[in-house]
């Protein structure tokens, strides 16, 4: 009879020490091309077999070439966690210290920014090249929960043997990514590690509500920047005649007038002021303001149908739609989940209802006002491509796929069925395959 995988969030402490010793035979069977007495669990088992596609030796050491003290200071500057470190730091280092753990705050590309906690362990940590400017993404060191928590954009705890590489196993550590809520962009990781014997299954939850913590930080700060925004474009747009919005530097919203309002506008990358064609706008005349944009619409929109839709999956952690078309061109970054939802809708050309798609990304046809709200969303910036009843891309557009080398690669956060079945099945999904296609 085959046996479930081991779930170590269900282990006591005591336990651990045995459960260690059930992974080293898994990890064992499973790298030799043997059957395992028990699967890996599936996050584990996913990042192996990445690990196995890379080529990675799992008796390589974990070293790296450090950041530079003026880069690693660079980093430290450039990104918003490190104004986030009093929560991570005031909710996490002395747990960590007590039990004989650290702290470790990477950034998204997995290179360690800060890390804290109880001297004995740092010193440890300092043997496996768990250091300041150290990288600890998959690629570099194999599965461990700082670079599998980048990977698969969730929380994970690595235990012992589920380390990919060998001089891992004498450690346990549970992380979890940091997003910014104004554009859902994965700003790091914060990640709990120490001796294995230090594991406590509570850690993982500890870690998550921490990381939850700092977001929810960011996302206050948010609302008082739109406020203070709304403020100065209040008086503003009383003397605009016509259509006009004031955002943020991200497209959020703070002040609409003449027009129905919305929660976001989404902005290209190279958004500016002056003349910029916009999906959902059309043509805009674009102007600064403190903290934002005033964007006042063209009262004719230039016809937005035909072109061509690029949806780019081929990188591990970030997918973007880009539109082609007769008024210009655009790319948009694309959360988790709309990059799942696009997919869905690019294998299948024909189109799929809110029931089907629920069925395709939660394995549950009844979860049809999520997949809505979620559509709601993506058609406000592809509104030009997209159509409904049945959710299709329009027939005027082609478009175009790029898919990662490997089929296992395919959005490897997505637990999405319809995902999944495209990882181990190859071909299945309308000519799915490596490298780019075009329907």
């Amino acid at each position: 009879m085959r046996h479930t995988a081991l779930d170590i969030s269900r282990l006591s402490a005591a336990d651990a020490a045995h459960a260690a010793q059930v992974l080293h035979q898994v990890h064992a069977a499973t790298l030799s091309g043997r059957r395992p007495p028990i699967p890996p669990r599936p996050v584990i088992g996913a990042s192996w077999q990445r690990m196995l596609r890379l080529g990675l030796d799992p008796d390589r050491s974990t070293s790296s070439v450090l950041l530079q003290r003026d880069e690693l200071e660079h980093r430290r500057r450039s990104t918003v966690l490190g104004e986030l470190m009093p929560t991570l730091s005031g909710g996490l280092t002395a747990i960590a210290d007590a039990s004989l753990q650290i702290m470790v705050v990477t950034d998204c590309q997995g290179r360690v920014l800060w890390r804290e906690g109880n001297a004995g362990v740092l010193r440890q940590a300092d043997t496996i090249c768990l250091e300041e400017g150290a990288a600890w993404s998959e690629d570099s060191t194999g599965t461990n929960a700082i670079g599998t928590a980048l990977a698969a954009r969730r929380a994970v705890q690595v235990h012992s043997a589920e380390h990919f590489v060998h001089s891992l196993h004498n450690w346990t550590c549970a992380a979890a990514p940091v997003q910014d809520p104004r554009d859902g962009r994965l700003l790091g990781v914060v990640d709990v590690s120490g001796p294995a014997s230090s594991f406590h299954p509570a850690i993982l939850a500890l870690v998550r509500s921490v990381a939850q913590l700092a977001e929810a930080e960011l996302r206050g700060r948010h609302l008082r920047q739109i406020e203070r925004l709304r403020s100065v474009a209040a008086p503003i747009l009383c003397r605009v005649g016509g259509r006009a919005l004031a955002v943020d530097v991200h497209g959020w919203t703070a002040a609409v007038t003449g027009m129905a309002p919305v929660d976001r506008l989404p902005l290209p990358k190279s958004f500016r002021a002056g003349r910029v064609w916009l999906p959902s706008l059309g043509m805009c005349t674009v102007e600064p303001l403190p903290g934002g944009w005033l964007v006042r619409p063209d009262e004719s929109r230039p016809s937005e149908s035909g072109g061509r839709v690029v949806l780019d999956l081929s990188r591990a952690r970030r997918w973007t739609v880009a539109v082609y078309g007769p008024a210009g061109s655009w790319t948009q970054e694309l959360s988790p989940r709309h990059a799942e939802l696009l997919y869905v809708l690019a294998v299948h050309p024909q189109g799929r209802t809110a029931a089907e798609l629920a069925s395709d990304v939660f394995g549950d046809p009844t979860r049809t006002v999520t997949v809505r709200a979620e559509m709601s969303r993506v058609r406000r910036y592809l509104s030009g491509v997209l159509a409904h009843r049945p959710y299709r891309f329009t027939d005027e557009v082609d478009v175009e796929i790029v898919r990662p080398a490997h089929p296992g690669d395919l959005l490897p956060h997505s637990s999405a069925p319809a995902v999944a079945a495209a990882r181990t099945r190859p071909g299945a999904e309308a000519g799915a395959g490596a490298g780019a296609e075009t329907r």
